[in-house]
């Protein structure tokens, strides 16, 4: 099957939408596909400062195409990136599917070259679709409600982020196929010492085999506990919230990432007296060195399905997450990790604490969250449910959604946050 694939963001991208489409491009090839993938980048200083940016780099066996946002980086003219999506898809093809990953503007932009070509259209719903796109505007109003109305298939992460999206739009449930986020569970693995405990017959141990030990990173080495945020630096992560909480801590907070409030969350910290190490972006390659710490701290207040959290499942550590949409699909309070209503310092400062001090229930958790991933969350599991999908039906029958650029809108004026 010829597969076109059109992305919101890969790398250099730091996104977790970066990680995911990796992660599937692989699959897809691994399957035989003849895989195109369209990619918009930020190519100006400000939208790299936010999320990393440029060209996207070759992949193996996809053809890749870069197309930088100039109507993003123009004052949030998506209308105008919409376009050239379009254009593109077109002049590439042919293809018999077109998957978009976000609803807007790659999905619009897909579903529109999809209707001209003949082909099938699915689009995967994002986190910022529900809960910011739409919000902001009629514009954007209406053309979530075309992506979501008239694409041939609707995948979602989470049932707990599907009833977002539909009490938001009225989008019927079933027009929705729930794909939960996906890890790859070969590269992400608990750590060596938790390895060589199973080697040993240790009742703590773990079903993993000596070829794949990773060695322990700085972070095992050290003395003083680490609490680990890894991801997007963005108060909408509740990093704020766990600088906060880190200041009641006898604890070290590794904020791992970049993002748009990376500088603010760094001035909290030195304004509150935090122990706090802000190492930046990491390449995506040594991402699993990263985590290693005592506790994965992931305090949100939304998700689509978060990347982060099942890596550091994957991995080994135990999670400490917000109580929300696409947290709750994954996480079971006391069965395979913690929850903590989003903005709630306190409860984030005692269960942290309480996690800290008790090795027991750290280690209950973190076996059962591996358990699960290897279940329900590894990539072959997801990527056979993914292209099962592009058997969808054709859909022709919707009118253009009308745009209006000059409408307020606050993503036009913040366009990398949308």
């Amino acid at each position: 099957m010829r597969v076109c694939f059109v992305s919101r963001r890969y790398f250099p991208a730091i996104s977790g939408m970066s990680v995911y489409a990796a992660n599937l491009l692989r699959e897809l090839v691994g399957a035989g596909h003849e895989v195109t993938m369209i990619s918009q980048y930020r190519g100006d200083e400000a939208g790299t400062r936010v999320y990393g940016g440029g060209a996207p780099p070759e992949v193996d066996g996809v053809r890749v195409i870069g197309l930088e946002a100039l109507g993003e980086q123009a004052g949030g003219d998506f209308e105008r990136d919409v376009a050239t999506l379009r254009e593109t898809v077109l002049r590439e093809a042919p293809f018999d599917v077109i998957h978009a990953q976000y609803g807007y503007p790659t999905g619009l932009a897909a579903m529109e070259a999809a209707r001209e070509l003949g082909v099938p259209c699915v689009v995967s719903i994002q986190g910022g679709d529900g809960h910011w796109v739409g919000s902001c505007c009629a514009t954007h109003e209406r053309a979530m409600r075309a992506v979501l109305d008239h694409a041939g298939a609707l995948l979602i992460g989470s049932g707990s982020f599907r009833d977002e999206v539909v009490g938001r739009f009225g989008t019927p449930a079933s027009r929705f196929t729930i794909v939960p986020g996906a890890v790859d569970a070969e590269r992400f693995r608990p750590p060596a010492s938790r390895a060589a405990a199973d080697d040993e017959g240790s009742s703590d141990s773990w079903t993993l085999g000596a070829s794949h030990r990773v060695s322990p990173s700085v972070h095992d080495l050290e003395d003083t506990p680490i609490v680990l945020y890894h991801g997007r630096v963005d108060r909408r992560k509740g990093a704020f919230d766990l600088i906060e909480a880190g200041a009641g801590l006898e604890a070290r907070i590794v904020m791992s990432g970049i993002g748009p409030d990376f500088d603010a969350a760094r001035a909290l910290a030195a304004e509150r007296g935090v122990d706090a190490q802000f190492p930046g972006s990491v390449p995506y390659a040594d991402v699993p060195s990263v985590y290693r710490g005592t506790v994965f701290a992931s305090p949100t207040y939304a998700e689509g399905f978060s990347n982060t959290i099942l890596e550091a499942m994957a991995s080994g550590i135990p999670v400490v997450a917000g109580r929300a949409v696409g947290v709750v699909d994954c996480i079971t309070d006391g069965h395979n990790g913690r929850l903590v209503e989003p903005g709630d310092r306190t409860a984030l400062t005692q269960v942290l604490d309480e996690l800290l001090n008790d090795p027991e229930q750290r280690t209950r958790l973190a076996r059962q969250a591996r358990v699960d991933v290897e279940r329900c969350y590894a990539w072959p599991v997801v990527a056979s449910q993914i292209m099962a999908a592009y058997d969808a039906p054709i859909h022709t029958d919707w009118a253009d959604p009308s745009a209006d650029p000059t409408e307020p809108c606050r993503f036009r004026k913040d366009p990398h946050l949308l």
